[in-house]
């Protein structure tokens, strides 16, 4: 099986939970991919990779809400002990989130769709308070 390969980019307006599925599934049905498995990656290391509900958009919201109180911006007075400051507060809690979550997630390509689950949508996670295009690199393999 031929190996297909492109650069998705997703336009950020600060953090949250950008949903990204119908661009996948279209890179998916424009290569005409019947069968194979299909890697993305995201070239940043200040926003990570998720599959996650696309139902109901409290589940995003929610999932923002409790990152940012777990990593909360240096600027928190529980953030002290953290060096990398320079970019703002809120690139080193960046980092954080991302090395929590995942830079890179796999899903299978069946009869030519994505196997998600019917809830089941693919983001990207923005962790800066500021907009950014992100690379998401797109791969299927047989």
């Amino acid at each position: 099986m031929p190996h297909f390969q492109t650069t998705l980019t997703i336009r950020t307006s600060g953090q949250g939970l950008y949903e990204f599925t119908r661009e996948v599934a279209g890179f998916v049905a424009a290569n005409q991919v019947k069968t194979g498995l299909l890697t993305l990656f995201v070239q940043h290391t200040s926003c990570s990779l998720l599959i996650q509900e696309n139902a109901d958009p409290e589940v995003q919201n929610d999932l923002k809400n409790f990152f940012a109180r777990l990593v909360p911006p240096t600027s928190d007075p529980s953030m002290a002990y953290l060096t990398h400051t320079y970019e703002g507060p809120d690139d080193m809690p960046a980092h954080i989130k991302a090395a929590l979550t995942a830079t890179s997630i796999t899903i299978p390509i069946s009869d030519g769709h994505l196997g998600l689950g019917t809830w089941q949508g693919i983001y990207l996670f923005e962790h800066r308070d500021r907009s950014h295009p992100r690379q998401i690199l797109a791969h299927v393999s047989g």
